[in-house]
C-alpha cells in the first residue's frame, strides 16, 4: 500500500511530488482548527462572505497561468483548457458572491393568519473527496455555495494532484479568508472514515467513481450525515435524422474528447438513427483525426495524455472486450508508445447494448457508435443504462426535443449542444451517477439547515 500521495507528470512519467498520508493525529487537529474556523465564519455577515468571494475570483485571474500550469503537469489537460478552467471558477466566486446572499434570504409567509420564516443556516464542516479531472472547478463548484452559506470546507483530494489542491488553499489564504476554514487533508480511505464518523464533520460531499460513491456515501449514511454524490456517466449523445450533421459533428467532437475523454457528463454513446448515420460516422471521423494529440504544454493541443497509466490500461481493456464482442475498430484502438501516458483517439462503430462500450463508462479518448433503428429506439437505447447523468438530443424538431426531454432518464438534457455546468442551472445525476445537486440556489442550499422560525405563534 502507499504511504505517499504521489504526483506523476502523464506527460512525460516525471515524479513531481510526494507528500506522506497524514495520521489520524494529525487529521484530528486539521478538524479541529476546521470546526474553529467554522465557529467564526459562521458569525461573519453574509454581505462580507461574498466579498470574500470576490476576492478569491480576483486571486484566481492573478494566479491564473501558475494555477493552469499546475493543472497541466500533474494530469496532463491540454493547456488551452486549463486556463479555461481557471476562467470559469473565477467567474463562479464573481456570480456566487453577487446573486447568492438572495438565495439565503429569509423567505417569509403566512401561516394561518401567523407568521413563519424560513432561515438557511449553515450546517458546519463538510468534508468533500474530488476527483483529478477538473482539480479546480470541481472543487469550487462545492466550497464556493458551501462556504457562502456558512460552513467551512474540508477538501480530500485525489493523491494525483495534491499541489493544486495545496495551491488552492493558498489562493483562499490571499483573498482573505479564515486560516483553515478551507482546510486540506491528505489522508488514505481510512482517513476517509475517520473523518466521516468525526462528530465535527456534519456532511459529505464526492464526486468521482461509483465505486467511491457507494462506499462513501453508505459510511456517511450509516453515520446519519447528508451526502450529496456526483458520480460516473455514460451519457447518450443522440442524433435524429433531421439534425444539423455539420453541427452535431462538432458539438460531438468537442463533447467527447475535451480534457482527454475524461468528463463525467460527457458525450460517450453515439445513438445515432440509421437516416443519418453514415454520413455523420463519415464527417465524425473525419474530424477527430484532425484533433491535434501532443504535449499538453502547446497551446495547440487538444488531446493530452491520460491522467494515469492505471487507467490507461483500463480504458485498452474495455476498447479490446468490445471489439472481442462484435465492434468494429473505426479509428485508433492502441496504447501510443514512448514517453507518456497517451492514447490513441478512438472511435468504435457498430457497437450493440450488450458490450462493454455501451454499458459501461468511458473514461478516456474512445466514442462509442451504436445505430438506432428509428426515433423512438434512439430513445430506449439511451435510457438503456445503470447510468443517468445527462443527454444530448440533436434534431430540428422543437416539440420532439421536449418530448425527448420529459423521457430522458438524466439530471440534465442539452437540445443542440453538448452537455456543460454553469452556475446559473442545477448539476446532478439520477441513477448510479449519483444523487443532489450542485450549483444554482438547489446546490447553495445543499448543505444548509433550511430552519422554519414561527413568529408568535399561538
Amino acid at each position: 500500500m502507499n504511504t505517499h500521495a504521489i504526483s506523476i507528470n502523464p506527460a512525460t512519467g516525471e515524479t513531481l511530488s510526494t507528500t506522506p498520508f497524514e495520521t489520524i493525529e494529525a487529521l484530528d487537529k486539521t478538524l479541529a482548527s476546521n470546526h474553529r474556523a467554522f465557529k467564526h465564519w459562521r458569525t461573519v455577515p453574509l454581505t462580507l462572505r461574498a466579498d470574500k468571494l470576490r476576492a478569491l475570483g480576483v486571486a484566481l485571474r492573478n494566479n491564473a497561468e501558475a494555477m493552469a500550469q499546475m493543472i497541466t503537469a500533474e494530469m496532463g489537460k491540454p493547456i488551452a483548457q486549463a486556463r479555461a478552467e481557471v476562467a470559469k471558477s473565477a467567474s463562479l466566486c464573481d456570480w456566487y458572491a453577487e446573486h447568492g446572499p438572495a438565495m439565503l434570504a429569509t423567505e417569509g409567509t403566512q401561516v394561518k393568519n401567523q407568521r413563519a420564516v424560513i432561515e438557511y443556516r449553515p450546517l458546519g464542516a463538510i468534508l468533500a473527496v474530488m476527483p483529478w479531472n477538473f482539480p479546480l472547478w470541481q472543487v469550487l463548484r462545492g466550497a464556493v455555495p458551501i462556504l457562502l452559506a456558512g460552513n467551512s470546507y474540508v477538501l480530500k483530494p485525489a493523491p494525483n494532484v495534491m499541489g493544486s489542491a495545496l495551491l488552492i488553499k493558498q489562493l483562499f489564504a490571499e483573498a482573505g479568508f479564515p486560516q483553515e476554514l478551507f482546510a486540506v487533508i491528505n489522508v488514505t480511505p481510512e482517513g476517509v472514515s475517520h473523518a466521516i464518523n468525526d462528530s465535527r464533520i456534519a456532511a459529505v460531499t464526492v464526486t468521482g467513481s461509483g465505486r467511491a460513491g457507494a462506499a462513501i456515501g453508505a459510511q456517511a449514511g450509516a453515520a446519519l450525515k447528508k451526502c450529496v454524490l456526483e458520480l460516473g456517466g455514460s451519457d447518450p449523445f443522440i442524433v435524429l435524422n433531421d439534425a444539423n450533421l455539420d453541427e452535431a459533428v462538432k458539438a460531438a467532437v468537442v463533447g467527447r474528447f475535451q480534457n482527454t475523454g475524461q468528463v463525467c457528463a460527457a458525450a460517450k454513446r453515439f445513438i445515432v438513427e440509421a437516416g443519418i448515420a453514415d454520413a455523420f460516422t463519415e464527417k465524425f471521423l473525419a474530424a477527430v483525426q484532425a484533433l491535434l494529440l501532443g504535449n499538453p504544454e502547446d497551446e495547440k493541443t487538444f488531446i493530452g495524455p491520460m491522467a494515469r497509466y492505471d487507467l490507461r490500461d483500463e480504458l485498452h481493456q474495455q476498447v479490446t472486450t468490445s471489439l472481442n464482442q462484435g465492434a468494429t475498430l473505426l479509428l485508433g484502438g492502441e496504447k501510443i508508445a514512448g514517453e507518456g501516458n497517451y492514447y490513441a483517439p478512438t472511435v468504435l462503430g457498430n457497437v450493440t447494448s450488450e458490450m462493454v462500450a455501451f454499458r459501461e463508462e468511458l473514461f478516456g479518448p474512445v466514442a462509442a457508435i451504436t445505430l438506432a433503428r428509428d426515433a423512438q429506439h434512439a430513445l430506449d437505447l439511451a435510457n438503456d443504462s445503470d447510468f443517468g447523468l445527462s443527454a444530448t438530443v440533436y434534431t430540428a424538431d422543437a416539440q420532439r426535443a421536449d418530448e425527448f426531454a420529459a423521457r430522458l432518464e438524466c439530471g440534465g438534457v442539452f437540445i443542440n449542444g453538448y452537455s456543460a455546468s454553469d452556475p446559473r442551472v442545477a448539476f446532478g445525476g439520477v441513477k448510479k451517477s449519483g444523487f443532489g445537486r450542485e450549483l444554482s440556489h438547489f446546490g447553495l442550499h445543499e448543505f444548509c439547515n433550511v430552519q422554519t422560525v414561527w413568529k408568535d405563534r399561538r
